[in-house]
């Protein structure tokens, strides 16, 4: 439930590999008050939806007081966990979860904030998200030449 005064951001976020593993990217975009910070990232081997979490827990990081927080996503996997199953993996210490090393940072990171998942369709117009998108793969792009 949204505290009063607090500020109100849009963290949106996307990832890309290229393979799955390979090289991969994030993207992102936090947006407050009018104002957008644009963000990017990545790794030499990884996995898509380690680069869709990895954008979220980037993007929180930046943010240095609690905040409600609606985080955009194309992907399915970060928005359910965000708004579902996260609360059940808590509970059973992550057991057969997949990324836990992640899903342990996103806890940690998301501490202070209220968090929100909404899931939007990928590649389908969406502003944020194709601008999201582009970050990540040009960033996958990068990581990959700089593997050969």
């Amino acid at each position: 439930m949204p505290k009063r005064n607090r500020k109100q951001i849009t963290l949106y976020s996307d990832g890309s590999s290229l393979g799955n593993p390979g090289p991969g990217g994030y993207g992102g975009i936090l947006e407050y008050n009018g104002h957008e910070k644009e963000f990017y990232g990545g790794e030499a081997h990884t996995t898509n939806n380690r680069m869709e979490l990895r954008g979220v827990i980037e993007g929180l990081k930046f943010i240095k007081e609690p905040c409600d927080i609606t985080v955009i996503s194309d992907s399915s996997y970060v928005v359910n966990a965000i708004n579902s199953w996260l609360e059940g993996w808590i509970k059973k210490d992550f057991k057969n979860v997949k990324n836990i090393d992640l899903w342990r940072e996103y806890v940690d990171v998301s501490k202070p904030h209220n968090i929100k998942g909404v899931w939007v369709r990928g590649h389908d117009g969406h502003e944020q998200n194709e601008r999201c998108d582009k970050l990540a793969y040009n960033e996958a792009q990068r990581q990959k030449e700089l593997l050969n």
